[in-house]
């Protein structure tokens, strides 16, 4: 581990002012993903700010709207009972990230910023353009099982690891973001950026800036959600493929879709074409087969994750099944 300087923010103003001044400062808070990348030399900051004293947790709910304080623990929000009624697609996310112990530590605006898993990147050993930009991308013809089919490039396959993110995507929820220009919202959606030539710039968020908190729009469909995630084991494991879905009935028709999938993209990825193929149509097994073969368009597998293509499929399908009590 590459020694650091260590700094408690008093203020969120501090804290940002601090990020904006010191070059290669960045904030911690659970630390869950952080300290591994520490470990492994991946990340090696010249300052962590904590922001652990800031007051940016708890739950809000509105009429319209759920407000989560960054700082709130994943556990939290996956057992807060209004969460669970409001927008049970969030709370299963949660309940099948990492592990229990890792939820009572990690944030959400953390759980957010997660790094790849991939191999390459998290072995200094080996070139990757996320950690040396211009060094290579090996995964492309190397191990590359884990790794994205879709928003990929010549530079980076690597996939984002997250679930929580792509339940966020599908209920179109923001961000609240507070930076040396202010304060303002990001769509979850446009929060990480695809790699194209620059693999090592992953989200939008500019030097300094701090999640404070994520906004849940609530809504008929997002009561009637959920998220459907697959892996190789049943508990502490990343996604192969997953997918959040939220459905609004009128009548036997599908008013509103939403549909997210993760495990197979460079970022949480919004299936708008499988959304279209839904929306004004029954709500019956045939429609929803149809539209999830519509859930890889676009792909571009590689030797090893060339099965995720039909398993994407099978998975959009499954969990638009078990919310429409088709499954």
């Amino acid at each position: 581990m590459t020694p650091f300087a260590y700094a408690a923010a008093p203020t969120a103003e501090a804290a940002i002012g601090r990020a904006a001044r010191v070059d290669g400062a960045e904030f911690i808070a659970g630390g869950t993903d952080m300290l591994q990348l520490l470990q492994e030399r991946v990340r090696e900051p010249a300052e962590l700010i904590d922001i652990n004293g800031l007051p940016l947790a708890g739950i809000e709910v509105g009429p319209d709207i759920i407000r989560v304080g960054a700082l709130t623990r994943m556990a939290e929000v996956a057992d807060d009972r209004r969460i669970q009624e409001a927008c049970p697609v969030v709370a299963q996310a949660l309940r099948l990230s990492a592990s229990a112990q890792v939820r009572n530590m990690a944030s959400i605006g953390g759980n957010l910023l997660q790094r790849t898993r991939c191999l390459y990147f998290r072995d200094v050993a080996t070139p990757c353009n996320r950690r040396e930009p211009g060094s290579g991308c090996p995964a492309q013809n190397g191990q590359n099982r884990m790794t994205a089919i879709l928003g990929t490039s010549p530079h980076c396959i690597a996939a984002y690891p997250g679930d929580l993110a792509v339940a966020l995507v599908a209920l179109d929820a923001e961000v609240e973001v507070s930076g040396a220009s202010g304060e303002r919202r990001i769509p979850v959606e446009e929060l990480h950026r695809l790699p194209g030539i620059t693999p090592q710039i992953e989200t939008v968020l500019e030097p300094g800036d701090l999640i404070t908190a994520v906004l849940i729009p609530t809504s008929d469909h997002a009561r009637r959600s959920h998220y459907l995630k697959v892996r190789d084991r049943a508990s502490f494991e990343f996604a192969v493929t997953s997918a959040a879905v939220a459905l609004d009935g009128d009548g036997g028709t599908i008013r509103q879709a939403r549909v997210a999938v993760g495990g197979v993209a460079t970022k949480p990825w919004r299936l708008r074409q499988v959304e279209v193929a839904l929306i004004g149509r029954p709500l019956d097994a045939d429609v929803i087969r149809a539209a999830a073969a519509r859930a890889s368009d676009g792909a571009a597998p590689r030797a090893r994750n060339a099965f995720k293509v039909e398993l994407l499929r099978r998975t959009v399908e499954r969990a638009l099944c078990t919310v429409a009590g088709l499954a």
